[in-house]
């Protein structure tokens, strides 16, 4: 059973999508498939004949990942918010963001769904295809993979940065194709120990990122944001915000820095949340959240049975 009080929401974004994933909601949820069928009336794209025809290659571009992610984590959060008491604090990795923001109010998910799409457009835009490079280093410390990036990146050609900060010891770098090489090398001469690359078509939160997320700033601008209903976390910082005019600068800043989650959850921590639900496909937070604060309590909503075993208390 979940406490009172005690529990917050959290959204998984790009790389947690796989394809058919949560069949068993559409099989089992019609107000499931409702907010895919309104958000694909909305964009003009079937989401569902993705997930049901597409390619593992189809669902890993940017343009088609970040809107269906967005789409998949508010229609889970529209089934569970019934079942559940307002939670102490939400937050989002990356592009899950967004729906925490939709969650708590913050953003219509009509809204939510132009900005994303609009985004992803501007982050797949700013790199030439097959330039950017992503990674994983686990075993590596951050100011360890922050002192490799920082000496290759001396050469505008390698830059690489730190990306995601997931725990003390798994650590995202993007950046150029090159520098991401490069480093991928130098962390492991310095006793990393795995890396792996990323299938993933854009080399998010660099600096390679900057110019769209000054474009995307434009489209900030022409959105209504309302006070957050339930506190949500920031990527940028991993503090909660109830100024909009503080929060939209966040969110640009979000795209070309790094995702600080593992100060989220110590945040969390600090908070005294006792559980933490995954609101979308995969486990991937989970674990993470795990690897962070091995007491905290996880719940995923991967499948429909854990989401039958959540409304049964």
């Amino acid at each position: 059973m979940i406490e009172p009080n005690q529990f917050s929401v959290v959204f998984p974004g790009q790389g947690s999508q796989y394809l058919g994933m949560l069949s068993s909601y559409f099989d089992n949820c019609p107000t499931f498939q409702e907010t895919f069928e309104e958000s694909s009336k909305l964009l003009g794209v079937n989401y569902i004949d993705l997930l049901i025809t597409g390619t593992k290659e189809d669902l890993a571009k940017t343009e088609v990942t970040q809107p269906l992610m967005l789409i998949a984590d508010v229609a889970l959060w529209n089934l569970v918010s019934r079942l559940i008491d307002k939670p102490i604090c939400m937050a989002g990795h990356s592009l899950g963001e967004y729906a925490a923001l939709v969650a708590s109010g913050v953003l219509s998910l009509e809204n939510a769904l132009e900005l994303v799409r609009e985004r992803s457009k501007l982050m797949q835009a700013a790199v030439p295809e097959n330039e950017g490079g992503i990674a994983v280093i686990i075993g590596l410390k951050e100011q360890d993979i922050n002192d490799i990036c920082l000496e290759i990146s001396k050469d505008p050609k390698f830059l690489v940065s730190a990306a995601n900060v997931n725990s003390s010891t798994q650590i995202v770098i993007s950046g150029t194709k090159t520098g991401v090489i490069k480093a991928i090398d130098q962390c492991k001469s310095s006793g990393a120990k795995r890396v792996v690359p990323l299938p993933m078509s854009v080399p998010v939160h660099c600096m390679l990122m900057k110019d769209a997320s000054d474009k995307f700033s434009l489209a900030l601008e022409k959105v209504e944001f309302r006070s957050p209903s339930i506190p949500v976390i920031h990527n940028i910082d991993s503090l909660p915000e109830n100024d909009t005019e503080i929060i939209k600068p966040k969110l640009v800043q979000q795209i070309y820095n790094p995702v600080r989650w593992l100060d989220t959850i110590n945040s969390m921590n600090k908070m005294e949340v006792k559980t933490i639900i995954e609101c979308g496909p995969s486990k991937v937070l989970c674990g993470l959240i795990k690897r962070i604060c091995p007491d905290m309590r996880t719940i995923d909503l991967d499948n429909y049975e854990n989401y039958l075993s959540l409304s049964n208390g």
